[in-house]
């Protein structure tokens, strides 16, 4: 099966196997098999006529062209990347797509039950639901915690706690009709903990039921908005199911869609995980143009859990959501910006 550094499949001989795969043979490919990506060449004429994904396919599917010139065909691959500068949206615009797909293909094949468990939550998003999405996506994340990626990554990685139990994660300060919402635990980079989570949650809900709020601001402390899931807290929960529940029913990311409309954001320095997952849902990104953006989950064993793949796909898509999940890679302001999460540069 066609990967990085051999020939890329035609979108006709994609369709074929999208067409066996609903046929009922699931398992003729996939992370299972041992092909957890294959790619496909968008350039090259076909007549497969338009494809769509099945949500279950087994692969992660990347689209691949010099010029990035057509959108179409582009519903039947989970990332489309392309040399062409400026690129339109869903497009990935690389430096070298051969140097990209074998880089692409490292990551995959290290993690290719959370890579392929991410590409199959983006494919079966509802865009006129955002709690489907929540709750499809901590059914994955939770699924993923008891897998053997996500044991072997928490079994290498050193864990500490690094607040005491008692100390403010957040600081909450009301003026008239505003409220301004900081994460504070600028020692640890505002690293987002189940105590920061609780506590962000309390006063959202506090706006959500008080009109009177008619503004909500979300800052960070320190040099970094935040530096994502705290690593103390992984794996500290005493199973999957007990962490769907709680992750479920204590979700920041399903407050401020609540809020949204009256929410602005302001991102600097790093926004990693929950960083910039929650940040999507505001009505205003505003960003120093130190920020840099990333989701770093899947090379964890783990998909987004704070809402990423919820959030930003209604903000920039889920192909170019699934680049930034699938690589890790840092994106900076201006990238952040032209893509749509970022909606204003300002110096303060």
């Amino acid at each position: 099966m066609p990967a990085a550094g051999s020939e890329p499949l035609d979108e006709a001989a994609l369709a074929d196997l999208f067409v066996r795969v609903r046929g009922g043979s699931a398992e003729i490919l996939g992370a299972l098999e041992g092909e957890p990506m294959l790619v496909v060449d968008l350039d090259r004429p076909t007549r497969a006529g338009r494809l769509e994904i099945p949500p279950a396919f087994g692969s992660v599917v990347i689209g691949i062209s010099r010029t990035g010139a057509s959108c179409e065909g582009l519903s039947g691959v989970d990332v489309a990347i392309t040399e062409a500068a400026g690129p339109p949206r869903p497009w990935v615009s690389v430096a070298d797509l051969d140097d990209e797909l074998e880089a692409m293909a490292v990551a995959v094949r290290r993690s290719p039950m959370a890579s392929v468990a991410l590409v199959q939550v983006l494919r079966s998003g509802h865009s006129d639901s955002l709690d489907h999405d929540l709750v499809l996506e901590s059914l994955a994340y939770s699924t993923l915690q008891g897998g053997p990626e996500f044991a072997r990554w928490l079994a290498a990685t050193p864990t500490t706690h690094t607040t005491p139990a008692g100390v403010p994660s957040l600081l909450v300060e009301r003026i008239g009709d505003r409220l301004s919402l900081t994460l504070d635990r600028p020692r640890v980079r505002n690293a987002y903990n189940g105590a920061m989570r609780d506590e962000l949650c309390e006063a959202l809900t506090v706006a959500c039921v008080d009109p009177s709020i008619r503004e909500v601001h979300l800052h960070g402390s320190g040099p970094d908005f935040s530096s994502g899931g705290d690593l103390g807290d992984f794996g500290t929960l005493p199973d999957p199911a007990t962490a769907h529940l709680i992750r479920t029913s204590r979700s920041a990311a399903r407050l401020l869609a609540v809020v949204g409309d009256r929410t602005v954001a302001h991102l600097h320095g790093a926004c990693v995980g929950a960083g910039v997952e929650l940040p999507a849902l505001a009505a205003s990104v505003v960003a120093r143009p130190d920020t840099r953006l990333r989701l770093p989950e899947v090379a964890m064993g783990l998909i987004p859990g704070a809402g990423g793949t919820a959030t930003l796909p209604r903000r920039i898509g889920r192909h170019r959501t699934g680049w930034l999940a699938l690589t890790g890679r840092f994106i900076g302001a201006d990238t952040g910006r032209d893509w749509g999460l970022i909606d204003e540069i300002a110096d303060e």
